[in-house]
């Protein structure tokens, strides 16, 4: 099933992201190795967790770009001990991209028993965040005009 989104985007000014990222989409039949997870931690935290057995840290590498996080794998070539007779453990190269919504920073990663953990968060910049401005009560109209008039006879 294919969505036509050009009617929204014939009236709509600035969401040529959102059309890109419609656009970018990968089509989840085409690939789904490594398996990951993504899990929201609390208002501003999210932890995406990928099984990627068989690699090492050094294997991993992890880029952002454009609000786009790319993390891909490759097991340099080592010399085994023996023959293997059965692979049952995928350890191919990979590389998965994730887009990133505005304003969301890795804030670090581990590889433990297995599983790379990413730790994102939203961190919005002080500009952006809602700010509450003080409404100053103007002077009633009959004070002004006094004031006004007695600066006029001042003068």
């Amino acid at each position: 099933m294919t969505l036509d989104f050009s009617p929204l985007f014939r009236s709509a000014i600035g969401f040529d992201r959102l059309q890109h990222l419609l656009d970018s989409v990968p089509d989840a039949s085409v690939t789904s190795y490594p398996p990951y997870n993504i899990e929201k931690l609390s208002a501003e935290d999210y932890r995406l967790t990928m099984a990627v057995a068989g690699f090492r840290a050094d294997d991993i590498e992890m880029t952002v770009k454009e609000n786009t996080l790319v993390i891909a794998g490759k097991i340099a070539n080592e010399t085994q001990k023996g023959e293997t007779l059965y692979r049952g453990i995928a350890a191919r190269a990979f590389e998965r991209r994730f887009a990133l919504a505005d304003h969301m920073v890795v804030d670090g990663a581990t590889l433990e028993n297995g599983l790379l953990h990413v730790a994102l968060k939203r961190v919005i910049p002080e500009a952006l965040k809602p700010r509450r401005i003080t409404i100053e009560a103007a002077a009633p109209a009959s004070v002004r005009t006094i004031e006004q008039d007695t600066a006029k006879l001042a003068a």
